[in-house]
């Protein structure tokens, strides 16, 4: 070969070119061939290889089992020139009730574990279809799918399958291309058809809707997921990450030990190397308090023991392995699959859309493919027919004939039939000339009639094509449908320091200028509740504790502010100090604004439906909303109520649905109803109206009543009185109200209203600045329409602010002086004289 003729064959090339053009066709290759499945189908083209050599080699779910490698040699023959193992490695997967929500091969033999062990050799192990699976390739036959020509071109080989269910999301997908990967969770059958179902009813229907069908992923071995955000936001976005928790129960033997009892994993947690890392955890003292680790799985489900020693606390313990080993772990959720041959993030509205759009083509191509066939019979049965009524002139003409040939043309001539149809005639046995077999012919053909106006009334209208997908999908799920494994629980998306927080009972306070604590509850008691009053901690001059309740470290607390928001805290957020400490400042732990303060806190400890909050405004409006509304407050708070212009929250209280309600005003009025006399309101509602005021005048107080409890009004100037609950009859909500308190220029407007018991202390705090602690059995019990007794003495310029009741506290209790008494009786005297007028 010459030097000249050898420089021809070389042409040169821009090496970054070239290297560029090159790695995008093996990057294209590797996400469109390989790595990402149809959103069609689900399936990933070895998938949808394996499925279709099966069903052409009749390897079906009522036949017998084949061996494997007889499956793979066809599948890597004809379809999928790659390794054999590599075939059969995703065989085997198709056929783990483990990997698979929903097993699209029914595998005989040892097909592998939850512990890693790899399935026996193909020559050992035998396969099949499972019955679901059969469901990805009926009607395949009936051109509803496009081929292609296989590596070859030897053979065909599908686009995509038919796909009678939506296996996208049924049994999920995993796969790494070239920068880029998918992995999408499972999820349960009759939920996602459900939800396919409503979009075909609503094309316009969102997201937040359809998840109202399909909850959350739903994995083969259960376990639990953690909170909805990650769900939303995958559902929403394409993309997101869900918390995946191991089922435990933690059993306590009378000896006094506890045990933890494994039951369920997260989806692809390998059952021995997670026993494997505890006991790591355990040799290494990392973990503390596990005496025994036993793995008792059998058939019948999975177990694993874990002994804890008698001193340790079993729920630290389990905390301590949600945080160090894979009974808790994360699943990231990335919904991308090949639409029209290109990668796509999508959302759960667009893979069902998808879905619904493909099952479109694939009914209206079988119901063309059924239609052009009736019609080709129908067409057929016409020349019959022909024939039949002119039966004597086709015998002459046929007899006649010296070759088929003519005799088919002779037909076609005379009974102006196509070449089929005389073809027909030509090929028509004898026996079909007797009564009983033209009768059958006119029969077949009439029915085919009605079944081709049928067929043509399908692809003219697109509803009735929808209703056939709706009820092959009803029929589906009728057949193939479970309950759900895995559950959904309310929690955190996120395991915090506060699982590693033993429960404790402790006691929170909150001092009327916003400083908060907490204590041990069996410090408090141990004190006789000294803490409760001034001299019990260390607050400010002049400052008292206003709040007071018993809570544990793990339950929630809700604050609510005279703006209308809520805040919310768990028990351990607030910092434990000492008896004599007073606090830090409650702004330093919620978000609340410099003009806002606190005017309600109490503890939750399940928000449940069955209990309710009410509200009461400044201008008398009021709202009753569950307190399940309330269980996602964001770490800024939420609006409780929709406060109209100048109007601010006076009160809220917790109740179980069932309470009465009283209200007072500031010119002495009160109203009592009961509380379902309110409706109950979203969260963010304004809510409607509690009671009628007059001008100038505005709600002071509103509280539900208990047993045992007297209304107590207090009024600007000092003056105040306990009224029996009887004293006020039960109205309608909105109404005026009737009188409380004789309001004059001696006792001023009413500045409080509350309900007291007589083993309870008030506190009155003034505009200087001046506090008073009086007992509430000290206070006299006085009738509706009375202007009460001098409560504290209230100097030039000065006026009772606020007031609060708090728990008893004998040791800090006032005396009242001489003076004070005097002042009192000449009031009984005063309210005696109004009580005859």
């Amino acid at each position: 070969m010459t030097e000249e003729h050898e420089q021809s064959r070389v042409k040169p090339v821009n090496i970054s070119h070239e290297m560029r053009t090159s790695f995008m066709d093996y990057a294209m290759s590797v996400i469109v061939s390989r790595a990402l499945p149809d959103v069609r189908d689900g399936l990933k083209p070895v998938h949808r290889r394996i499925l279709y050599a099966m069903n052409e080699l009749g390897m079906t779910s009522d036949k017998a089992f084949k061996k494997s490698a007889r499956i793979v040699g066809e599948v890597i023959g004809k379809y999928h020139p790659h390794g054999d193992s590599a075939v059969y490695e995703t065989m085997v997967r198709m056929a783990q009730d483990f990997s698979y929500r929903y097993e699209l091969v029914d595998g005989h033999g040892n097909f592998g574990s939850i512990d890693g062990d790899s399935a026996a050799a193909m020559r050992y192990t035998e396969a099949r279809m499972s019955k679901i699976s059969m469901e990805m390739v009926r009607d395949i036959k009936k051109d509803t799918i496009d081929f292609q020509d296989n590596y070859d071109g030897s053979e065909q080989e599908p686009i995509v399958l038919p796909a009678r269910f939506p296996n996208l999301l049924v049994n999920g997908a995993s796969g790494i291309a070239v920068g880029m990967a998918t992995n999408i969770p499972p999820h349960q059958l009759g939920e996602v058809i459900d939800g396919i179902l409503a979009l075909s009813k609503n094309s316009d229907i969102s997201i937040p809707e359809l998840m109202e069908f399909i909850p959350g992923p739903d994995f083969p071995t259960a376990g639990l997921i953690l909170g909805r955000e990650g769900i939303r936001k995958a559902y929403h976005s394409g993309r997101g990450s869900i918390i995946l928790r191991a089922k435990v129960d933690i059993e306590q033997h009378d000896n006094g030990k506890q045990t933890i009892i494994v039951s369920e994993l997260p989806y692809q947690v390998n059952k021995a190397k997670l026993i494997e890392r505890i006991a790591e955890l355990v040799r290494d003292k990392k973990i503390d308090g596990i005496t025994d680790l036993r793995d008792e799985s059998d058939r019948n489900g999975m177990r694993i023991v874990i002994e804890v020693r008698r001193d340790a606390n079993a729920n630290v313990l389990l905390n301590n392995l949600y945080k160090h080993t894979a009974l808790q772990t994360t699943f990231g959720i990335n919904l991308l699959a090949l639409v029209d041959g290109r990668p796509k993030v999508l959302n759960l509205k667009e893979c069902l859309s998808h879905y619904l759009e493909h099952q479109k083509v694939v009914i209206t191509r079988r119901t063309q493919y059924e239609l052009n066939k009736a019609e080709a019979r129908a067409h057929i049965l016409e020349g019959l027919r022909v024939a039949l009524d002119h039966l004597d002139e086709v015998i002459n003409l046929i007899r006649s004939s010296r070759t088929t040939d003519i005799a088919r043309d002779g037909l076609m001539e005379n009974f102006d039939l196509s070449y089929e149809q005389a073809q027909a005639i030509l090929d028509m046995r004898l026996q079909r000339l007797t009564g009983l077999e033209r009768d059958k012919i006119e029969g077949e053909y009439q029915e085919l009639v009605a079944k081709i106006a049928e067929l043509k009334a399908i692809l003219a209208d697109e509803e009735k094509v929808l209703e056939i997908i709706r009820e092959e999908l009803l029929e589906i799920k009728e057949k193939y449908n479970d309950e759900r494994r895995t559950e959904i629980t309310v929690g955190f998306d996120m395991i915090e320091d506060e699982d590693l927080i033993p429960r404790e009972d402790v006691v929170v306070t909150i001092t009327h200028y916003g400083y908060i604590k907490r204590m041990p509850q069996d410090t408090y008691k141990s004190q006789h509740r000294g803490g409760r009053g001034i001299q019990g901690m260390g607050t400010n001059e002049n400052d008292f504790v206003e709040h007071l309740f018993p809570t544990n470290t793990h339950h929630f607390i809700l604050f609510f502010t005279n703006k209308g928001k809520v805040y919310r805290l768990k028990g351990y957020e607030v910092p434990e100090l000492g008896r004599t400490a007073k606090g830090i400042p409650v702004i330093n732990l919620i978000q609340i604004e410099k003009d806002e303060y606190i005017t309600a806190a109490f503890p939750i400890e399940e928000f449940t439906e069955d209990n309710y909050l009410i509200f009461m405004t400044k201008h008398g409006i009021t709202k009753r909303s569950q307190l399940s509304a309330f269980s996602n407050i964001r770490k800024g708070g939420l609006f409780a109520i929709n406060l109209r212009d100048e109007d601010e929250l006076i009160a809220v209280r917790l109740t179980n649905g069932q309470k009465e309600i009283i209200v007072g005003t500031k010119h002495g009025l009160a109203i009592r109803f009961k509380e379902d006399d309110v409706r109950s309101m979203g969260r963010t509602a304004t809510g409607v109206k509690g009671i009628t005021l007059s001008e100038e005048d505005e709600v002071v107080g509103m509280s539900s009543i208990e047993e045992d409890e007297e209304i107590l009004i207090v009024t600007e100037k000092g003056y105040g009185k306990r009224t029996p609950v009887d004293e006020y009859r039960i109205q309608t909500r909105g109404g005026k109200g009737i009188k409380t308190c004789n309001i004059t220029d001696k006792n001023g407007h009413m500045i409080a209203l509350r309900t007291v018991k007589e083993d309870e202390d008030l506190m009155i705090i003034t505009t200087s600045g001046i506090i008073i602690r009086t007992a509430v059995s000290g206070i006299s019990r006085l009738g509706r329409n009375t202007m009460g007794v001098k409560l504290i003495r209230i100097g030039e310029g000065d006026e009772v602010a606020t007031v609060a009741r708090i728990q008893k506290n004998d040791d800090d209790i006032d005396l009242e002086d001489d003076e004070n008494n005097n002042e009192d009786e000449q009031n009984n005297n005063e309210n005696e004289q109004n009580k005859e007028e």
